[in-house]
């Protein structure tokens, strides 16, 4: 069983070096999955998880951190604006909470609250077709919800090399 952390200080300290990440934005309807580098510098979109059972979602997660040998997840917390907690939110620690008694990998929330915005910008941009861009807006709010807590992590790694 794994444990679940607020804090990504605390995650830092627990994972191996030289292995992935794997980053969710967790969706009602879908589940956006990116990975990182072994050197976890860059988060790249990987796929989106159609939802159907917690148990079939849960092993497809879990086959994919298998196959790329990851040493933990970055899992979106959708925060209000305000910084406050709603039912999305709840619904989110539930999963994590269901998906800790399923691996040993430690789960770490970070505040996706711009990540699906800046997904979709970025998207917009690269002017993606309205059809492409609902296809792949999970995998890369995910994308920007790991890349978020990669750049965290090397600027924790940065000061305790002090």
């Amino acid at each position: 069983m794994s444990t679940v952390y607020d804090d990504v200080t605390e995650f830092s300290q627990i994972l191996p070096g030289n292995r992935a990440l794997m980053g969710l934005d967790l969706g009602t309807k879908t589940i956006g999955v990116a990975v990182s580098d072994r050197l976890r510098n860059v988060a790249t979109p990987l796929e989106t998880i159609k939802r159907r059972k917690f148990g079939l979602d849960a092993a497809a997660l879990l086959a994919i951190a298998a196959e790329r040998e990851l040493a933990g997840i970055v899992l979106g917390l959708p925060m209000n604006m305000d910084g406050s907690e709603g039912p999305r939110c709840q619904s989110t620690r539930a999963f994590a909470r269901n998906l800790s008694a399923l691996t040993d990998l430690p789960i770490v929330y970070w505040d996706e609250r711009l990540s699906t915005v800046a997904a979709e910008r970025a998207l917009l941009e690269a002017d993606t077709s309205r059809k492409r861009r609902a296809q792949v807006i999970d995998h890369v709010a995910a994308g920007y919800i790991l890349q978020g807590a990669l750049d965290r992590l090397a600027h924790l790694k940065g000061h305790s090399d002090d």
